[in-house]
């Protein structure tokens, strides 16, 4: 006899959306994921991954240039244990670091990052590293933005429960992709971005399409900075829906969905045709 099959639990995860202010405007950084990747391969990604142990470790914490208790209060996530909260920030700086070449610490000079690189190349753990650098992860500098967390369903695959955070471009830093885990490195506005994505030339997911939407509206990196202090980051949970010939995601505030109040701007539905995301409403339903 055959039993229903068990919906993964979400795992933890963190991803930073770096921004810049480009000539057109913001910009924002998305990382092609290698094709040969087992998760997303061949999409464009925000970096970002798994939260790692270490990532709550007290000597990884004491690193930090906020305590846990703050981290946990900017979070918006009360039952979450400081120690986790904190180490929620870390991960995102540390994935940022690991597959975008970027450090938002204190003390990042040109001469410590060149130090810090030559580290890692001979082994030292980066925890390691950073304190013979005397270097302190910035956690001040980077804004909660949102949380996601992957469909409640037996075919949704691996699951995760991501906190996206928005932080500006490091001074006299440049932003390049590790070869690995990460293909290309590319800058573009919110609307470059969607327009990329609809003529098929880049391929994007949800929360990165419907967190470029949330982008829109702002200018420049400051105007996005102060939002994200202004407000709770909202928890996102899209539900499916599929039939016959249509899968569709639903999300708070559409008809469907178990939420009735709206947590984002744009879409409250995609439907997913042959290896991507899209509006019902086509292209001009992205700035609905």
């Amino acid at each position: 006899m055959s039993h229903p099959q068990a919906t993964p639990a979400a795992r933890d995860s963190a991803s930073l959306v770096l921004l810049r202010d480009g000539s057109n405007g913001l910009e924002v950084l998305l990382l092609r994921r290698h094709d040969d990747s087992s998760v997303l391969g061949g999409v464009h990604v925000f970096p970002g991954g798994k939260l790692d142990a270490a990532d709550c470790a007290p000597d990884t914490l004491a690193l930090l240039d906020q305590d846990p208790a703050t981290l946990q209060q900017r979070l918006g996530q009360p039952d979450l244990a400081p120690e986790r909260a904190a180490g929620l920030f870390l991960a995102a700086l540390r994935e940022a670091h690991e597959e975008a070449g970027l450090l938002l610490a204190t003390g990042a000079t040109p001469a410590a990052l060149e130090q810090l690189a030559a580290a890692r190349l001979d082994g030292t753990p980066l925890t390691e590293a950073m304190q013979s650098l005397s270097l302190r992860w910035q956690v001040s500098a980077i804004q909660p933005w949102s949380r996601w967390v992957t469909p409640d369903h037996p075919a949704a695959g691996p699951r995760f429960d991501t906190r996206f955070f928005l932080a500006a471009l490091p001074t006299d830093q440049q932003a390049c992709h590790d070869g690995y885990e990460a293909t290309e490195a590319v800058w573009l506005t919110p609307l470059q971005a969607l327009q990329r994505h609809h003529a098929h030339e880049i391929a994007l997911v949800p929360p990165q399409l419907m967190s470029l939407v949330q982008l829109l509206r702002h200018a420049d990196v400051a105007s996005a900075l102060a939002e994200a202090r202004e407000r709770v980051p909202p928890l996102v949970q899209p539900e499916r829906h599929d039939s016959s010939d249509e899968r569709v995601l639903c999300y708070p505030g559409d008809p469907l969905h178990s939420v009735r109040e709206r947590a984002l701007r744009g879409p409250t539905r995609l439907r997913w045709l042959p290896r991507r995301f899209e509006p019902i409403g086509g292209f001009d339903a992205w700035f609905d």
